[in-house]
């Protein structure tokens, strides 16, 4: 049976409409051997069809898991949303949410096997009145759990992957050594070595990071590496898992990126993500690792400024829909579950 994948359309003053459907046609023509699969979008009816005129893709309204057909759209909203709003409007941000939701109880009911998720506004969803983080976040509370991991990852132009879990994920430099923990960069690790196993990778070789310049400078650069890094990774080892470290990160990415490691883990946002990007720019994913259900979505974000466009690329939003695929396809089907 082919897998169902929620997609919610995101901020939909952002490019999440147009992402989304320019992804869906490249995988409905692509001809490739890929897992087939069904997809259902979570999102606005209107604000859907003004970004399907052009693509004309046939997507029908949602009735049941059985229904004959690749491409659904259902809104568990009651009240469409306005025709014309404000980038980061608050309507917009709230119905994000809403749809986001959705996905996630879906999946969580076994009704679907894997949620993608378009781009939220962090700000407007703030600015509208709810406390938020980000997805990885607010899926995991939503889920009832606390031991996911942000997993970023990409190949470039020559088909060199980079794999990047981060120990952290948003906190600010000036929190960041006491939310390094010897907790959070085990379970790091330990996240990293089953991505390695449901990627079918024939390793999972794990490099890790310092905190600190040069991994700290054998103390002279802060006590983190030694006390905190150093003791998660020798922690990792005595399990019997393949991780090493912790490394500078000025050169862990460079021998990752030509194969000596299969997920870097880092520890914090922009250590991880700053390399991702430079290789993987309009090609990354982020997965959660460690939620009930499979998460991916785009490396990026709503874009506001191009919105309505129609020059933004889907690329991050096709590799994200294809890895959600290839995992999903791997899971029981409603059907199987019986």
């Amino acid at each position: 049976m082919r897998p169902w994948i929620a997609i919610s359309l995101g901020d939909v003053t952002g490019i999440g409409p147009e992402i989304t459907l320019k992804a869906l046609q490249i995988l409905r023509g692509s001809g490739e051997n890929e897992p087939p699969a069904r997809y259902l979008i979570l999102g606005d009816a209107g604000w859907l069809e003004r970004a399907n005129r052009s693509l004309r893709l046939p997507i029908q309204p949602f009735t049941a898991l059985d229904a004959t057909g690749d491409l659904f759209l259902l809104d568990p909203r009651s009240a469409p949303l306005p025709r014309e709003m404000a980038p980061g409007a608050a309507p917009a941000a709230q119905a994000a949410l809403d749809w986001l939701r959705a996905g996630a109880e879906r999946c969580l009911r076994g009704e679907l096997q894997a949620l993608v998720t378009a781009p939220v506004g962090k700000a407007a969803i703030i600015r509208s009145g709810t406390p938020f983080v980000g997805q990885t976040e607010f899926l995991s509370r939503l889920a009832g759990v606390d031991r996911t991991v942000m997993m970023l990852l990409g190949k470039d132009d020559r088909g060199r992957w980079l794999r990047v879990a981060l120990a952290t994920t948003h906190v600010p430099i000036r929190r960041l050594a006491d939310a390094v923990t010897r907790e959070k960069v085990e379970l790091a690790i330990a996240r990293a070595v089953e991505a390695c196993r449901d990627l079918a990778l024939p390793r999972a070789r794990i490099g890790v990071c310092g905190l600190n310049p040069h991994a700290g400078e054998g103390g002279e650069l802060g006590r983190e590496d030694i006390e905190v890094v150093a003791l998660a990774v020798e922690a990792a080892r005595e399990r019997g898992l393949d991780a090493h470290g912790p490394f500078a990160a000025d050169t862990l990415f460079h021998h990752a990126w030509r194969g000596d490691y299969d997920v870097v883990v880092a520890m914090y946002h922009d250590q991880g993500l700053a390399p991702l990007k430079l290789i993987a720019f309009d090609t990354g994913v982020n997965w959660t690792l460690g939620l009930p259900f499979i998460r991916t979505s785009p490396d990026h974000g709503t874009a506001y400024d191009i919105a309505g466009k129609g020059v933004a690329r889907p690329d991050s939003m096709v590799a994200a829909i294809r890895l959600a695929t290839r995992l999903a396809s791997r899971r029981p089907t409603p059907a199987d579950q019986g």
